[in-house]
This record gives structure tokens, sequence and C-alpha cells, in this order.
């Protein structure tokens, strides 16, 4: 345990650091300067400090105040040695921080045993910063572990609309990593957009509930096809709905929102402009550029050019154009996006 002793007064240091040298497992740290002996404190972490109060330069409830101000000092035991009749000195003292006091001249008998009790409150101190530490780490880990079971939850909805449905498990990775990316690029908090990553891939969940016959169609839908596909993301909200994760809540939203335009004429609301969830906003991009760029079974791949052309043409009507800039500012990341979540070799988010 180090104990700083502060006193201008070379006999009072020497005797102190005797009293102290014979504590077991003890180790005197002395200062004649308080200036000095303040700034040690500052960079090192004491484990008692023994301060005078009549010093030149610095009075010790200075050197109280001062220490105390000094962040992760507020719980280090401050004794302060005065004269017994010296009483306002130790209201201001204890109005500083100190914790307890010994009485000049300095007594053996008392000293010893002060310091004592004030070690005992430090490694006390010490023990329930350790507890605090080790519970918020435990904490962490609970809360990890409950992070992932979620996140396993989610992957698995999703993993369930992708059975179903001729898009590939790739897709899914990249309108979400391409979501991620719009989002950072407009400057928004990294939770959201971590939240946003881990919800876009059920934006199609609610194609669960439509039947395979229109699914799975490889031909162009009749109206009455394309009416009850538009079902989706009704049911794909039904399914997500009133969860207490703040992932599965944004899912829900974007199940709900994604084939909303910008000018109103999405479904199935008719949502437009900024009334439309930024989620949603930001997945209805990520999700039409993704499809375009990708081969399935009833079209060929769109050329990046085409699907670029077709995405700026939508800027403030199927899109929000904010959205849209967003993800060409980072095209060099869109590109390698698209090589890291090949269909042939989806991996995890």
């Amino acid at each position: 345990m180090k104990i700083v002793i502060i006193d201008d007064t070379p006999l009072n240091l020497t005797l102190m650091q005797a009293l102290v040298g014979k504590l077991s497992d003890c180790e005197p740290v002395p200062f004649v300067d308080p200036l000095a002996g303040l700034a040690w404190c500052q960079a090192n972490e004491p484990d008692l400090v023994v301060v005078d109060y009549m010093m030149p330069g610095l009075d010790g409830v200075e050197f109280i105040s001062r220490f105390r101000a000094t962040p992760g000092r507020d719980d280090v035991p401050i004794l302060m040695v005065t004269a017994d009749h010296e009483r306002q000195t130790r209201y201001d003292a204890l109005q500083a921080g100190a914790t307890d006091f010994l009485n000049k001249p300095v007594d053996r008998n008392e000293f010893q045993p002060r310091v004592h009790n004030m070690l005992a409150l430090r490694r006390a101190h010490l023990a329930t910063r350790a507890r605090a530490r080790s519970l918020e780490a435990e904490i962490a880990e609970a809360t990890a572990q409950i992070h992932e079971r979620e996140q396993e939850t989610v992957t698995r909805l999703a993993r369930a609309a992708e059975f179903r449905d001729p898009e590939t498990g790739a897709h899914i990775l990249r309108m979400a990593h391409y979501s991620a990316l719009i989002s950072r690029q407009q400057g928004l908090d990294g939770e959201f957009t971590d939240r946003l990553l881990h919800a876009a891939p059920m934006h199609d969940v609610g194609k669960l509930g439509i039947p395979d016959h229109i699914l799975m169609k490889p031909g162009r839908l009749t109206p009455d096809e394309f009416d009850q596909m538009k079902r989706h993301p009704l049911i794909g909200h039904d399914i997500l709905k009133g969860s207490t994760s703040p992932v599965i809540q944004m899912a829900a939203v974007i199940a709900l929102t994604h084939h909303e335009k910008f000018d109103g004429s999405g479904y199935p609301h008719g949502t437009a402009g900024d009334a439309i969830p930024l989620e949603g906003r930001i997945v209805a991009v990520a999700d039409v550029f993704d499809a375009l760029t990708s081969a399935r079974p009833y079209k060929p791949a769109w050329s990046l050019d085409d699907a670029a052309a077709l995405l700026r043409e939508g800027r403030d009507r199927h899109f929000d154009a904010r959205c849209v800039d967003a993800l060409f500012a980072r095209w060099t990341e869109v590109l390698d996006i698209r090589q890291r979540f090949q269909d042939a070799h989806a991996t995890p988010l």
C-alpha cells in the first residue's frame, strides 16, 4: 500500500516515514514540497495520503481540494495533520474531503492505529471496486449472450423466408451491408447503423405468408397475384411487431415500409416522403439495387451501370435522393460488398 506523506518539516516527515516503515505491506512516498506531492498523486493513485495543514505555497485544505478534483481520487482516504485548536481548519478540511485527522505533535500510539484504520477502509474500497468491475464484466458477457441468441433468432427468421424465396442468402447479406453503408454515409450513429445491419435481412419475412405458386412463379404476376404479393409487408409486420427487442422492432418497421415510394405511389399504405421511416427508405434503395444486379430464375442480372441509372432516375420519386446519393458516395465499398458476399459462398453477418 503506497502511503504519500506531505510535510514541509523534515523532522516530521522522517518520523512519519519511520512509522509507516514499521507497518506490514506499506511503502512511504514522502514529499517536502506539497506541489510535487500533488503532481505525484495526480499521476499515480496512492492508497492513503497524510498531509500537513501549514505548508508554504499550498496549504493542506487546498491540497485536498485539488486532490479530490482529480478523477479517480474520490475514495482515497486522507489524514490531515493539524493542531488540536485549529477547529475551523478541520471544518474546512472536512468540506474539502478530508477523511480523518492527526494531532500535532504526531504521536506514534495515535498514528499507527489511524493509519491502520484508513488502510482497512482503502482495502474495502478496492474490494468493492474490483467486485463492481467483475459484475460489469459478467453483465457485459450476459448481455452479449442475449444479443447472440437474439441474432440467431433474427438469422433463422430471415433464412425461413429465404427458403421460400428464389432470392439467395447472399442477397440478404449484401442488402444489409448496403443499408449499413448508406446509414454511415448519412452520419447516423453507430447504434442505429448496427441495428439496421441486423434488422434489414428480415425485410421480406412476410413472404412466409405468400402462396408458393405466386412466390415461385417464374413469369410475370397477374394483377390479382401481385395484389396478393403486396400483402407481404403487412404479414411481415404482423410477424415481427410487439417485440421488446430493438432489432426486431426496427425489423418490423422495415418489413412494413421498404416497398413504400418517396412520391407516395408505393405499398402497402402509400406513405410518402419523410413520413416513411428512415430505415425503410434506406432499405428500399439497398434492396432494389441488389435485386436489380442479381440474377434470378426469372431474369438476368442488370449491369451496374443500368442499375445505377435506374436509381438516379428514381431520386425523389421511388427513392429518397439522400439515400441514393449516400450509396453512390461509397461506390468503392459497394463493389467490395458485392465481391465479399457472392451467391456461391454467403457468410454470416
